[in-house]
C-alpha cells in the first residue's frame, strides 16, 4: 500500500517481505530473540479485534539487520486534518533494547513524530517471550484503542495554552535538564520557535513549541520514543494536565 510515513534517518526502509527474510540469531539458555516480522504480525493481527486497521506503514532496519523500528498509521473511525495516529514497534537482535510498542502521533504538515508513554509494551527477550508476547500485545492494543481519546484531549489543551517568551525559555531549559534535547540543540529549538518553517506553527502556543522540539528531534529513531515521552511529561505539567 502507499506509504505516507517517513522514518527520517538512522535506518534503511524495508518492505514486510524483506523484513520477513531477516535472519534471527540462535537463542541461548537465558536469551530468546524473536523475528522482527513476528512482532509486527502480532500487532497487525490484534488490530481488527478493536476495530482498527493499517492505512499506511513504514519499516526500517539498521544496516546489520539487528534493530527494527516500524510505524503503522492507524484508522479507527475518526480522523484529524493535521495529525494521524501511529503505533511504533521496535525489536532488537543485539540485546540493545526489549521488544515493544508505543502509542504515537505524526503531524502531517511536517511529518514530525512523537510518542506518548501511557500505552507501551516492553518485553525482554527471555525464554518465555514467545508465550507472553501475544497476550501483552493484545492488551496494549486494547488500551491504545481507548488511549487515543486522551491523546486528542492533550493536543487540544496544547493548542489552547498560550506561551510567553520567558515560559518558552524556561521549558526549553527544563527539556535540556530532562534529557529531551542536548545542549547543542537549545539554539535550534529557540530559532525554530521564533521563525517556524511551517505556517501552521506560527501561533504562540504550547502546540507550536511542542512541534518545534519534534522538528529538532528528527533523527535517531532509537532515542525518539524516550525523548518525546519525556517531552510530553514536561508539556503536560506546563499545561496543567498532570
Amino acid at each position: 500500500m502507499p506509504c505516507n510515513l517517513l522514518l527520517h534517518c538512522g535506518s534503511d526502509f524495508v518492505s514486510r517481505a524483506e523484513l520477513g527474510r531477516v535472519p534471527t540469531p540462535s537463542s541461548t539458555r537465558t536469551w530468546q530473540p524473536i523475528p522482527h516480522f513476528q512482532i509486527l504480525q502480532e500487532v497487525i493481527n490484534a488490530l481488527p479485534r478493536y476495530d482498527m486497521r493499517v492505512v499506511s506503514e513504514a519499516h526500517g532496519l539498521t544496516h546489520d539487520g539487528n534493530r527494527f523500528f516500524g510505524l503503522l498509521e492507524i484508522a479507527n473511525g475518526s480522523s484529524h486534518p493535521d495529525y494521524s495516529r501511529v503505533i511504533g514497534i521496535r525489536n532488537s537482535h543485539d540485546k540493545r533494547f526489549p521488544a515493544g510498542l508505543v502509542l504515537g502521533n505524526q503531524v502531517l504538515v511536517c511529518d514530525n513524530l512523537s510518542f506518548s508513554g501511557e500505552i507501551k509494551v516492553a518485553r525482554k527477550h527471555t525464554p518465555m517471550i514467545v508465550h507472553d508476547l501475544p497476550h501483552l500485545i493484545d492488551d496494549a492494543v486494547c488500551r491504545i484503542h481507548c488511549g487515543w481519546t486522551e491523546q486528542d484531549r492533550r493536543i487540544e489543551r496544547y493548542r489552547e495554552h498560550r506561551m510567553s517568551d520567558p515560559a518558552v525559555h524556561d521549558l526549553t531549559i527544563h527539556a535540556l535538564d530532562r534529557g529531551v534535547i542536548c545542549g547543542s540543540q537549545v539554539p535550534k529549538v529557540l530559532q525554530e520557535y521564533r521563525e517556524p518553517r511551517h505556517e501552521a506553527f506560527r501561533p504562540r502556543t504550547l502546540w507550536s513549541l511542542f512541534n518545534t522540539f519534534t522538528e529538532v528531534l528528527k533523527g535517531n529513531l532509537g532515542l525518539l520514543p524516550g525523548r518525546t515521552q519525556r517531552l510530553h511529561m514536561l508539556c503536560d505539567a506546563h499545561a496543567g494536565l498532570n
